[in-house]
């Protein structure tokens, strides 16, 4: 018989709109057992992000899941600050919930990575949707780690399309440049979805308007917070509809045969020019030593059945 246990996941998050969307979506799927949540700055401050994921947990009445803080700042620059302009103030669509009733757990996100994923070794991956400072530092704190991982699939990044944050860059790689060139270099088995395909996956107004239909709470809480999204979108894109960000990552851990693929190995451009940010793949073979030397292929989220990735995402949150 084929083992069908979930997934274990463990998802780094700086809730964030489309976090919580992420977040529901993962709790919702039989796929995946979400073991914790480690919180970044990124959309919201650190401590405001700690405060939206314990939140979301009590939303989905998941407290049992633990919550880490992680990293104030990046590992090499100030923190470029959160992106209240699209997920509001506090980063819920200015919906101001009232304070959690939990806590975090008393230890730093960079440690509870390595505790947990040492603590069941190959069962673990890691699912950032935010800026990869955590992950980096876990990988730097215990080299060791990737052998005891059973893979990373993240959000983030822009190989073949332009980025959002800068012509080059995607938000989630331009926030630590640093720590994603560390990441994408980790030896284990690592998937990215990108601007490639989230751009790609465009969840309509009145799709949207569904979710408000759902009884359930996690639902009722999209519905509230995801027209303050949909306003940024209209006004700085012209979309009457979202992009799919950080969902798309649960969608292709959970339906990989959504998505088609490229295998490349990637390095970040850390320089502190135009580019700086930028995802940049070898898609050729090179005959000589170079920066791409040695890292293992990503497996790069290239194209996207849109349809059925909202539809799924769908089925879930109701």
């Amino acid at each position: 018989m084929p083992d069908v246990s979930p997934r274990k996941i463990l998802i780094d998050t700086d809730p964030g709109i489309d976090d919580a969307m992420a977040i529901f979506y993962a709790l919702a799927s039989p796929e995946l057992d979400v073991v914790g949540l480690t919180t970044i700055f990124g959309n919201a401050p650190t401590d405001l992000a700690t405060v939206n994921a314990l939140r979301l947990l009590e939303i989905a009445g998941r407290t049992d899941i633990p919550v880490a803080k992680g990293a104030a700042r990046p590992l090499a620059m100030p923190f470029r600050g959160p992106a209240d302009f699209v997920h509001g103030v506090d980063a819920q669509g200015d919906t101001f919930l009232p304070p959690p009733t939990t806590a975090a757990v008393g230890v730093d996100a960079a440690r509870f990575i390595i505790d947990t994923v040492m603590a069941a070794p190959g069962e673990i991956t890691l699912v950032p949707i935010g800026p990869l400072t955590n992950i980096a530092l876990a990988l730097i704190l215990e080299p060791d780690l990737p052998r005891h991982l059973a893979g990373i699939a993240l959000m983030g990044g822009a190989v073949f399309v332009p980025g959002n944050a800068s012509p080059a860059a995607e938000a989630n790689v331009i926030n630590d440049p640093e720590a994603a060139d560390i990441v994408f270099g980790a030896d284990c088995p690592l998937a990215m979805c990108g601007l490639d395909v989230t751009e790609k996956t465009i969840m309509p107004a009145d799709t949207l308007g569904r979710i408000g239909t759902f009884d359930n709470a996690e639902a009722r809480h999209i519905a509230r917070i995801v027209p303050f999204y949909l306003e940024f979108y209209r006004q700085r894109a012209g979309l009457d509809g979202i992009p799919i960000h950080d969902s798309s990552v649960i969608s292709y851990l959970i339906a990989p045969e959504l998505y088609t693929t490229a295998s490349h190995p990637i390095r970040v451009d850390t320089a502190h020019g135009v580019c700086r940010g930028k995802t940049l793949a070898a898609t050729r073979l090179a005959d000589h030593e170079n920066p791409w030397s040695g890292r293992r292929d990503v497996t790069i989220c290239t194209g996207v059945d849109a349809a059925g990735a909202i539809e799924l995402e769908l089925s879930r949150l109701a």
